[in-house]
């Protein structure tokens, strides 16, 4: 009985572990997809080059490439995330990858035109090692921007 209750209760700090660490893994995942966005705004070619796999894939409203182009884009201005209104975020880690929807409203600059696109946020991790890495961001433009409640 006294070995029962001594394995019942291990197993109940274990799962309390358990989900502990998945939560911490979460809220990973989220700042580094709020400091990604910020720095794409700041530009910041040298920290997303260390963040962005180098078989990542980017899809956007016109057309998709892997990442060489993405920091070239980012780099030359091509494209300016200025800012990222994240509305919702949602994270699903399965084994060492992590999936993040976010809904936002981006305000860009595009081809010297600036813009506000409501879009679903697409953002596909991958840890290596210590770090995780973004190995897809695709983006979907909604179809009317849906304000928060």
């Amino acid at each position: 009985m006294k070995t029962t209750v001594i394995g019942l209760i291990l197993f109940i700090a274990g799962m309390q572990l358990s989900f502990a660490q998945t939560s911490v893994a979460d809220e990973e995942i989220i700042k580094l997809s709020k400091d990604k966005w910020e720095w794409m705004a700041e530009k910041n070619v040298d920290t997303l080059s260390k963040l962005f796999h180098e078989k990542a894939v980017f899809v956007h409203m016109g057309g998709a490439w892997g990442t060489e182009r993405e920091i070239e884009v980012i780099k030359s201005g091509g494209i300016w995330y200025k800012k990222a209104d994240i509305h919702e975020v949602s994270v699903n880690i399965v084994d060492n990858t992590a999936i993040l929807l976010n809904r936002i409203d981006l305000l860009a600059v595009v081809g010297g035109n600036e813009v506000t696109n409501p879009f679903m946020v697409t953002e596909v991790y991958v840890k290596q090692g210590d770090s995780w890495k973004l190995t897809a961001l695709s983006f979907t433009r909604l179809l009317s921007p849906q304000r928060p409640q």
